[in-house]
């Protein structure tokens, strides 16, 4: 594509050199370019790429994009100078691609927890519908039905265009897509074309990344912000800052709530082990979902399906058919009446959901609780987690999540930092995941519940840099022999 055309819509402040320059792919990690590329130096977190732009130029880089022009510049070379680098690669990708986010509704959801959920069920509501659609989630991206693993909760700039070219390609006249705070902050979103923008709640996470809870919030409105007129908002009127996504944003305003009045309102009328009767839009509906937490989510996929322009009368019985997503509230019996229940709860206020649903559920028996929580991620939740464990459950057991690059006793020590005194004597520690999740199902006696926190539906553990293969589900069953 030419370098012109690449170029449509970015903020550039110096062009140096002719952009009529044909340009083969565009690249952000100097290693990958090759002749005829389109280098964009980017300040990251833990490297700057204008240190590179020589390596990449040598590669053979036909251009380069950047906030800091170097003082050597090398003949037949087009540098163009911007503000934002990562901004910039946003909107080059999206003309690289064919601007695919135009040509698609696209809805995007933020929040702390709640946006695998939501984005999967919306992706889930249309195709049931008989629409095609993209998804671009933690668990796994799609496109229409073909599965594509997915590396990140929002992948790169270059690679969300990408598939959502591959979306356009394949006929899919929607895309959900979870956005979290990271790519808002780092740019990856920039150039797209959004139709409609969902905040479930904000809580505690991510703050080894944004320092602050107000950097934190800030980062999720910065989303809002710059919504197009358009586009729809749709923000949680039940969570304290659900209302400040709202402010500055030139889209059309909504609000869903479980608790006041709201322009999408739901309540939870009865409460099962297996499912949920709500009363939604006026209208009693029986769902798969169990908790409070998913009634939440299910008025947010159906108030953004409204906003869709989906008619109550043909959402409200395929609402009854959409099933929960992998590792949300998963639950397992064995054979002697133990339920375990797997759930990726690794927030404090996740974590407390998730136990609350179980113990309002619970007929009797105990709920003893596996938890761990990651390695190079936010310490100060660590104890927070423990102490809701300790205080919504009879055992808990504090084991390794993904340690990274730390040591899982580490970890679990400064998660004890949370235990009360009066709890100790329920608190066990066992670094061994597999050891712990064996341990707690072997307390566990008929009518108990174990709830194994953290992972939901990842299938791996990150130990020293390495992936190694660990399923919280196939443990599990391995163990009640299923």
């Amino acid at each position: 594509m030419n370098l012109r055309e690449l170029l449509d819509g970015v903020a550039c402040e110096v062009v140096q050199g002719r952009p009529d320059v044909e340009v083969k792919m565009i690249h952000f990690d100097s290693r990958k370019v090759g002749e005829g590329d389109l280098f964009v130096a980017q300040r990251g977190v833990s490297a700057d790429g204008h240190g590179y732009i020589g390596k990449a130029v040598a590669a053979g880089a036909v251009a380069v994009v950047c906030e800091e022009v170097p003082g050597e510049l090398k003949e037949g070379v087009v540098y163009v100078k911007t503000g934002n680098s990562s901004e910039a690669l946003g909107v080059m990708a999206s003309n690289f691609y064919g601007n695919p986010s135009r040509r698609m509704k696209v809805v995007g959801v933020t929040g702390t927890n709640g946006k695998t959920t939501t984005a999967t069920l919306l992706y889930e509501l249309v195709r049931l519908l008989g629409r095609k659609a993209g998804l671009l989630s933690t668990v796994c991206n799609y496109i229409g039905d073909e599965r594509v693993h997915a590396t990140h909760t929002t992948p790169d700039a270059m690679e969300i265009n990408e598939l959502m070219g591959r979306m356009v390609d394949a006929g899919c006249e929607y895309c959900f897509m979870e956005v979290s705070s990271h790519a808002i902050d780092q740019r990856r979103i920039s150039g797209l074309d959004f139709d409609g923008a969902i905040f479930s709640n904000i809580t505690h996470d991510h703050l080894d990344y944004h320092k602050t809870f107000k950097a934190y919030i800030e980062a999720k409105k910065a989303f809002f912000d710059r919504l197009p007129k358009k586009a729809f908002a749709l923000t949680n009127g039940d969570d304290k800052n659900g209302m400040v996504m709202l402010q500055n944003t030139a889209a059309r305003k909504y609000t869903y709530s479980c608790k006041r009045m709201a322009d999408f309102n739901c309540k939870t009328l009865e409460r099962h082990l297996d499912g949920t009767l709500l009363h939604l839009d006026g209208s009693e509906v029986w769902t798969r979902f169990v908790g409070d937490f998913n009634a939440y989510n299910l008025l947010a996929v159906y108030a953004s399906a409204r906003l869709l322009d989906f008619g109550k009368e043909e959402l409200l019985p395929v609402m009854s058919m959409l099933v929960p997503v992998s590792g949300r509230f998963e639950t397992i019996l064995s054979n002697e009446g133990v339920m375990a229940i797997v759930d990726y709860a690794h927030t404090p206020d996740a974590l407390e959901n998730v136990l609350s649903t179980i113990e309002g559920l619970k007929k009797e028996g105990t709920v003893i609780t596996v938890v761990g929580a990651g390695g190079d991620r936010d310490r100060t939740k660590r104890p927070e987690m423990a102490e809701v464990a300790c205080r919504l459950s009879d055992r808990v057991i504090l084991t390794s999540d993904n340690p990274r690059s730390e040591e899982p006793a580490a970890i679990i020590e400064d998660m004890r930092a949370g235990v009360p005194d009066e709890a100790a004597s329920r608190v066990l520690a066992i670094t061994d995941r597999k050891e712990a999740i064996r341990a707690a199902l072997m307390l566990a006696k008929k009518g108990d519940i174990v709830l194994v926190a953290g992972k939901g539906h990842e299938d791996y553990q990150e130990i020293k840099g390495v992936k190694h293969h660990f399923d919280d589900k196939e443990v599990i069953k391995e163990i009640f022999k299923l």
